[in-house]
């Protein structure tokens, strides 16, 4: 198989270049150089952003194009029209975001969607931002467009800060404040189980739309955080904090706690989501210790700590705000 992959340097992009390197495939990378791609790739350079950014693209033909783009929709719209006609699949990796919050329990692709243009140049709205990225691409390719909505991914290369930041704070040791309730479920993805069943979808000729993140209860808090102490191997003592103690103190789920939501709504939507259809097609999804193990590896590889991307914010909570909250219990 012939791969283009627009980014392919960090995160979900290189895992994926990785996998089809690993299938022997033929990958080209189109990036904008601030990264090396892994070894192995040809290297195509250029700016979705700039104009004449695309000139590298004019030419070729691939059987699938993997775009992970999450700006704004123009720039999939520019590549997608550019490459119609000369690659049987575009690929976009999307995100569950584009249902409408909130997601009615039990429903899944069938759920209603955001407003999204793929003429948007200048929208801020994540959810918009994805929604026109997918019509962009439904807009050149129609059926032959895969969109890949993504849940919460984690896993090597990570550049959010989500799991690095935990796997971080347990080896820092002592007292750590876990928001209970300790057995909540939690929907992920593994970005390499996300990049294995993408690339399978392609092999299958899979299009439409398609939720990527784990069953609903594949693990838990209490698992999740656990597995990051086990395999940092410190002194930390996890200490179960209810979700009312944490809201009251003004720590806020998700940024001061990555991964982290109280039951209500948004844990419902993030956590409850049904992926039947994704499971139907060959989705797999590694035990968490596993996903935990090798993504402390891979921060202990470039020195502990992780990049992290420009345009998101840095998430974490303050070790001042931690000790106050422990020290009222």
């Amino acid at each position: 198989m012939r791969l283009l992959m627009l980014g392919g340097t960090e995160f979900v992009g290189r895992a994926v270049t990785e996998e089809a390197l690993g299938r022997g495939w033929d990958v080209t990378v189109f990036h904008r150089g601030r990264h090396e791609p892994p070894q192995g790739v040809a290297s195509l350079h250029g700016d979705r952003t700039a104009e004449g950014g695309l000139k590298a693209l004019e030419d070729g033909e691939w059987d699938a194009v993997v775009d992970t783009w999450s700006g704004a929709p123009l720039a999939v719209r520019g590549t997608a029209r550019l490459l119609a006609g000369r690659v049987a699949r575009y690929v976009y990796i999307s995100s569950r975001s584009v249902y409408r919050f909130p997601e009615p329990a039990g429903l899944g692709e069938e759920a209603e969607v955001v407003d999204g243009s793929p003429d948007d140049g200048d929208v801020e709205d994540y959810a918009a931002l994805k929604r026109g990225g997918e019509l962009a691409a439904l807009d050149a390719f129609g059926d032959d467009a895969l969109l890949v909505r993504a849940g919460l991914i984690l896993g090597p290369y990570e550049n959010i800060g989500r799991l690095p930041w935990w796997l971080t704070r347990m080896a820092r040791g002592g007292d750590v404040l876990a928001p209970g309730p300790r057995d909540a479920g939690l929907q992920y993805i593994d970005v390499r189980d996300l990049a294995i069943w993408t690339l399978n979808a392609v092999e299958q000729g899979l299009g439409g739309p398609y939720d990527l993140v784990s069953p609903p209860g594949h693990t838990t808090m209490d698992e999740l955080l656990q597995a990051c102490v086990d395999v940092t191997g410190s002194d930390a003592n996890l200490v179960w904090t209810a979700p009312e103690t944490i809201l009251e103190a003004g720590i806020r789920p998700w940024m001061d706690l990555p991964v982290w939501l109280p039951p209500g709504e948004d844990y419902d939507t993030l956590h409850k989501g049904n992926v039947t259809k994704a499971l139907s097609a060959g989705l797999r999804c590694r035990p968490v210790q596993e996903t935990v193990a090798d993504t402390w590896e891979w921060l202990r590889s470039i020195g502990g700590t992780a990049p992290q991307r420009p345009d998101r914010p840095v998430l974490g909570l303050d070790p001042e705000k931690e000790n106050e909250v422990l020290g009222s219990r």
